[in-house]
């Protein structure tokens, strides 16, 4: 059973261009292609991107690449599914890690070129990352990471 402070958010696509429209090639949902690999090398930049006096704070959490979004939510980008650090009791201990996925389809299917990839994984990362900080949607927003 998940604790009631157990946060789960995400980030969604909100802008698009039709699967046909200057798509260099075929990827998992019709987007643009890129092998995994290489996708998750984007994945680790972002992360190697947070400050290190930030990424010190970083407790207990893990990041996972999935290819596939939520069936019920498929243009989820990004989900933080874990507790803020801002709302952990003080006797929080021994808890599973919280989780921060990355779908892979639709940030490829969201971008044209690499570049704009490595943009929206950024700002994904720094999205969910955030909300392990305690930073919610309407911050983020205003930010410019949502």
């Amino acid at each position: 059973m998940l604790a009631p402070d157990h946060q789960v958010r995400g980030v969604r696509a909100s802008v698009g261009l039709p699967p046909d429209v200057g798509r260099p090639t075929t990827g998992l949902n019709g987007g643009m292609e890129l092998e995994r690999a290489e996708f998750e090398s984007l994945v680790d930049r972002a992360l190697d991107e947070i400050p290190d006096d930030l990424a010190a704070l970083i407790s207990n959490v893990v990041v996972l690449v999935e290819d596939d979004a939520p069936a019920d939510d498929p243009d989820l980008l990004g989900l933080y599914d874990g507790v803020a650090l801002t709302d952990r009791e003080a006797n929080y201990a021994a808890q599973l890690p919280d989780r921060i996925f990355l779908f892979r389809g639709p940030l490829l299917d969201l971008c044209d070129t690499v570049q704009q990839l490595e943009d929206e994984v950024r700002i994904t990362v720094v999205h969910e990352v955030a909300h392990h900080f305690g930073i919610d949607d309407a911050r983020l927003h205003d930010l410019g990471y949502a």
